[in-house]
């Protein structure tokens, strides 16, 4: 108690509250433009943390950490262009409802329901982390595989039609290929381009798939019809949706818990937290049918899993010194900075400057509220811009945020070309998401299902006589039979 009295003295001071809303609308900003991700934003705030207090320069960057991952559904509700892989799943349905006028609407259900998994997570690190972390810590290859496996099977529900949603996660299992065998170290399908040496980068390919191919689709329709047409946005709707999102408070509930057991575990990342979250909410709903359609529950499934990987990622962090993705990776660099060396004696030696982390961690949250109650109507302006216009706007900062990243001119043809892709696979609905969840892990599946095997000297057996990895394939395996049921039931297995 003590120390939590302490940490309020110094997280409660004008300049530190400051410097963390500062953070926290950076990021904001940085998460909704195409091709600025998380990392990137506190990478940038980095310096400015030199000779500042340790909470006030860590509760900064938290500040740009909560921010950035909420500010993704920005682009992904107005544009269908996730800021951040972890807001792939939030186009599913943002941008339906955005479509049919109701962008305000969207985008207030997005924004208290990131507030309220952010909290969630807020309340689950300040309470939880040493047996979240303990438990995280049992997850060695084999867990690593079967969890990839599981994230693979939620293709299968995200998409209308299991044969197609497999066939295009599928097609990204096979992307993922491309590069530098990471057992042997053998290149593969690199043709002799040294930017493919590290395997298709995530970036081009992301917004290929959900901006270049929707630009294409404008085009396309404008040549058919002559006219691209406007945005029926309603700025008088545009305000959070707090009576909407607690209406679904069993979604909201359990895809902030899935967000933060995710989170807690290293490496697994938001893409993986917010499809799950999606695919729950979709088995939980009594309206199936209607995800992918501008379906509120889906919006709030995927924006408040996402948030509260946050306060999952740092438990890890903090209590084990393990950071679980780059952005966590970044910030502990920064922790380091402050002199704080992340590890299971921190509560004991520094309890007041780590509680202040958590309060700043809460702030943090509380500031994103704020902005984007303040922002929404801005945002929603942005679809008054005229159609060709804005596409052609997009398209110009999509090359730029693309070739910005390793200023090489291959990014930008990788990212056309999965623009390509994409526009076809939505013509013949196969749809882009499930390539993007095969892309992301098969990397993961691939890596931890060699290691497992040269561990276990080839036994097979090492993936069901481990007790969370079993449980991950069993209920893998029944969800497959159930999605394969649910499309036999309603014809929709091939359609």
């Amino acid at each position: 108690m003590a120390d939590y009295i302490d940490a309020f003295g110094l997280v409660f001071q004008g300049y530190v509250l400051l410097a963390i809303a500062g953070g926290t609308l950076l990021g904001l900003i940085m998460g909704a433009l195409p091709g600025l991700t998380a990392a990137m934003a506190i990478a940038l705030l980095l310096p400015l943390t030199f000779g500042m207090p340790p909470v006030m320069g860590v509760g900064m960057l938290l500040g740009t950490l909560c921010g950035a991952i909420a500010g993704g559904s920005v682009s992904a509700t107005l544009l269908n262009i996730p800021g951040t892989p972890s807001s792939v799943a939030t186009t599913l349905d943002a941008f339906p409802m955005a479509r049919k006028g109701q962008a305000g609407r969207a985008l207030g259900i997005a924004i208290v329901a990131s507030f309220l998994g952010g909290i969630f997570s807020a309340i689950v690190l300040s309470v939880l982390a040493p047996p979240i972390a303990e438990f995280a810590l049992r997850f060695g290859a084999a867990e690593y595989f079967a969890l990839s496996i599981f994230g693979l099977v939620i293709i299968a529900s995200v998409a209308k039609s299991l044969i197609k949603g497999l066939v295009a996660g599928l097609i990204g299992l096979l992307l993922a290929t491309v590069g530098t065998d990471p057992i042997a170290g053998v290149t593969r399908f690199t043709y002799g381009q040294s930017s493919l040496l590290t395997g298709i980068n995530l970036l081009p390919a992301l917004i290929g798939l959900f901006a270049v191919s929707q630009v294409l689709a404008d085009v396309v329709d404008y040549f058919k019809t002559e006219k691209i047409g406007k945005s029926k946005a309603k700025l008088d709707k545009a305000s959070p949706r707090w009576l909407e999102v607690l209406r679904n408070w069993k979604v909201l509930l359990s895809s902030s818990v899935i967000g933060t057991i995710v989170g807690a575990i290293p490496g697994a990342g938001g893409s993986i937290a917010s499809f799950l979250s999606y695919d729950q909410a979709k088995k939980m709903s009594k309206t199936p049918e209607k995800f992918g359609t501008g379906h509120p529950e889906g919006i709030v499934a995927s924006e408040s899993s996402n948030n509260s990987l946050v306060g999952g990622s740092l438990i890890p962090m903090l209590t084990l010194g393990v950071p679980g993705e780059a952005a966590t990776a970044v910030l502990m660099g920064g922790l380091m900075i402050q002199g704080i060396r992340p590890g299971p004696m921190l509560f004991a030696e520094q309890g007041a400057i780590i509680y202040g982390i958590f309060i700043a961690f809460f702030v943090a949250n509380i500031f994103m509220l704020m902005f984007q109650w303040f922002g929404i109507r801005i945002f929603v302006k942005v679809l008054q811009i005229p159609r060709k216009l804005l596409m052609a706007m997009i398209l110009v900062f999509c090359v730029i945020g693309v070739y910005a990243v390793d200023s090489d001119i291959f990014n930008v043809y990788l990212m056309l070309g999965f623009g390509v892709l994409g526009y076809f696979l939505n013509k013949y609905g196969f749809g882009t998401a499930p390539v993007i969840l095969g892309l992301i892990l098969g990397p993961i599946a691939e890596s931890n299902l060699r290691r497992a095997l040269l561990l276990s000297g080839g036994d097979w057996s090492v993936f069901v006589m481990r007790p969370i990895s079993f449980t991950f394939l069993a209920v893998a395996l029944i969800f497959l039979i159930f999605t394969y049921w649910q499309n036999t039931r309603h014809k929709t297995l091939l359609t």
